[in-house]
């Protein structure tokens, strides 16, 4: 049985939820620049030159590539042999996330009741988390 410490699950979530706002992805990146080569019109490939440049903007001075900074949503895998250990899962979770958007100077913009107060969390939690539990190794046929 693997035992996984909620405060490395905490850390590991805070850790995505800032680079996954300050640094465009590989392919998103590539599909940027691939978009601009075959851009044929003249404001087209200054629209795109300009958001590769607030991307190279971000990722150098850590800060969010766009303002709206949206809401957490973890896909999470979590095999039949693992145990998370010093804590809750979820709440280990939450946790990452309240702690990446703080740190990270992350717009919050998650509301507690949505139908009828509209009332912002503050920390942009909670996250939306889906759970896959794969089948251990041995067990598979």
């Amino acid at each position: 049985m693997r035992e996984i410490e909620a405060a490395a699950i905490t850390e590991a979530v805070r850790k995505l939820c800032i680079e996954s706002n300050y640094v465009l992805p590989a392919d998103v990146r590539g599909a940027l620049e691939a978009g601009s080569v075959a851009e044929e019109s003249p404001v087209g490939k200054a629209i795109l030159a300009d958001i590769l440049e607030n991307a190279d903007i971000a990722a150098a001075d850590r800060v969010a590539v766009c303002q709206d900074t949206g809401f957490a949503v973890c896909f999470v895998e979590l095999g039949q042999e693992a145990a998370v250990v010093g804590g809750d899962f979820e709440a280990a979770i939450h946790e990452g996330v309240r702690r990446g958007y703080a740190e990270g100077y992350l717009r919050a913009s998650i509301v507690d009741d949505p139908v009828f107060e509209r009332r912002n969390t503050g920390d942009n939690t909670p996250a939306v988390i889906h759970v896959s539990r794969p089948r251990a190794a041995a067990a598979r046929t």
